[in-house]
């Protein structure tokens, strides 16, 4: 989910960055610099972001339409408005099926989407894609339209399980994380599952302390 267009606050007021901005300021860039490498290499004649911005898209749409189903409203509905050619939809309406699949298998139960939380203790936000209960334990659930996994999804759901449990200490997440991926390319279907990821939330917070630090910094030159 975006960052709200408006930004997070904590109880006071104070605006605090949100999660994928944290994590974006000390991003890896080497995937972004090979795509664009072998997009030169490969097809010169071709403009450089329209692939990406077409998979973006299509991700964007697929993730409505698993936003439409929880909700009970038609998937379809839901990206009426997006700007998809047939092959695109049919990608989109590919990853949306897939999602459906599992959480079909896995007797998913979504007992919460999209909630804007915002870390007084750590002074930043986010906003998880749904708590979810698999097996009877409460669980973070986060879908993503990507041909890979990364650092920064594990990062991000550590950061997301802090916001929940800051925000909801009588309701800790005992049943771990399940990540949903779909591929942007084929709207294949791929499920990773972690226990825990307590080393991924420690290396959260060192960048949240540097992004203050980098802030402050920034004034000085």
């Amino acid at each position: 989910m975006p960052t709200p267009r408006k930004g997070y606050f904590t109880k006071a007021g104070v605006k605090v960055p949100g999660t994928t901005t944290i994590i974006g300021r000390f991003k890896d860039a080497g995937a972004l610099i090979q795509w664009a490498w072998n997009r030169g290499k490969y097809f010169p004649d071709e403009p450089l972001y329209q692939t990406r911005d077409e998979a973006a898209n299509i991700g964007t749409a697929a993730h409505a339409m698993v936003e439409a189903s929880i909700r009970g409203t038609d998937p379809q509905l839901a990206i009426a408005d997006f700007v998809l050619d047939d092959k695109g939809r049919t990608k989109a309406e590919s990853a949306h099926k897939a999602y459906m699949t599992w959480a079909s298998m896995s007797h998913l139960e979504v007992v919460d989407q999209e909630m804007l939380l915002v870390s007084e203790q750590y002074e930043f936000g986010g906003t998880p894609d749904a708590i979810g209960r698999v097996n009877g334990e409460l669980c973070l659930v986060d879908w993503k339209t990507s041909n890979g996994v990364y650092l920064d999804f594990l990062l991000q759901l550590a950061a997301y399980k802090h916001l929940w449990e800051e925000n909801h200490p009588d309701m800790p997440l005992t049943g771990g994380f399940h990540l949903c991926k779909f591929s942007k390319d084929h709207g294949d279907f791929a499920h990773h599952y972690y226990d825990e990821l307590d080393d991924a939330w420690e290396m959260f917070k060192a960048l949240r302390l540097a992004y203050a630090y980098d802030a402050k910094l920034k004034n000085r030159v």
